[in-house]
């Protein structure tokens, strides 16, 4: 009888063990397909809001993580407490990798949020008078896209060896309005210049103009067109390059679905580029 009751315990744990272990099994495997990715409120979080349902489809759970310091998602991803992030164009990529050696790589790119360059009192480049101070994002990645802006409207000259994407101020050649750049501010509070110095030019990011309901084709005094480089990627680390889920998103931040939602949403203020 006692050989017989230990038999039905030992049965009863053996089938207990095995129900746990698949439940162990099953839970793994789908951690294994949730992904969270960090971006930017608008336009980032927005797109990636609108393919939630997409990605469940395919079975792969996107989480959102926002954030509104450019400084903090590539660390975070770094730091693996993230699977990929989409806030950032290849140039930044490029200057974050040079100066805290992160191993990140670029799976992709998605659109362009052109920079565009604001005035409370100023309505038209006409009106910049010589000695007008320009006020820009103190991010470095930045600089030589925002000269590049100003030297193809006509306003500087930068050297003919400099690089569009690294010049800084000290490639000015020629500077006929005398314009003083001031990279004085966190991009986040370009806005905030904005609305504070009324009789300067802002170089404000597309995202952060949108928050504030500026358009940069009906707001900008001028701004980048279609043919930028600073094209806004998806970034992962090295390690995770052929990462299935990542490559996934990717496909689909690419797809028609995607392309028809930043145009429907943001007219024209923000450019897709699909998958080409």
């Amino acid at each position: 009888m006692r050989k017989r009751l230990l038999a039905i315990i030992f049965i009863v744990a053996s089938l207990f063990l095995v129900a746990c272990g698949g439940d162990s099994g099953s839970d793994s495997e789908s951690e294994s397909n949730v992904i969270k990715v960090g971006a930017t409120s608008v336009p980032h979080g927005e797109i990636l809001e609108e393919i939630v349902d997409v990605l469940k489809d395919e079975g792969i759970e996107l989480v959102i993580e926002t954030y509104t310091d450019y400084a903090l998602p590539n660390e975070d991803l770094s730091r693996g407490e993230l699977d990929a992030n989409f806030f950032q164009h290849g140039p930044y990529l490029a200057s974050e990798i040079s100066s805290k050696g992160y191993d990140l790589v670029d799976l992709g790119g998605v659109h362009v949020e052109p920079i565009g360059v604001y005035s409370k009192e100023i309505s038209s480049i006409d009106e910049i008078v010589p000695g007008t101070e320009v006020i820009i994002s103190r991010s470095e990645p930045d600089h030589g896209r925002i000269l590049s802006l100003f030297e193809a409207n006509g306003f500087i000259t930068l050297a003919e060896d400099a690089e569009k994407t690294t010049a800084t101020v000290d490639d000015i050649v020629d500077n006929p309005y005398d314009l003083t750049f001031s990279p004085d501010v966190n991009p986040e509070f370009l806005v905030e210049a904005y609305e504070n110095e009324a009789d300067k030019l802002i170089a404000i990011n597309a995202n952060y103009a949108i928050e504030a309901d500026l358009s940069p084709a009906e707001d900008a005094l001028f701004f980048e067109g279609d043919d930028s480089q600073y094209v806004n990627i998806v970034v992962a680390r090295a390690e995770d390059k052929d990462n299935e889920n990542l490559l996934k998103l990717v496909e689909i931040l690419q797809s028609d679905v995607v392309v028809d939602f930043i145009n429907q949403q943001y007219g024209g203020e923000i450019i897709p580029i699909g998958n080409n």
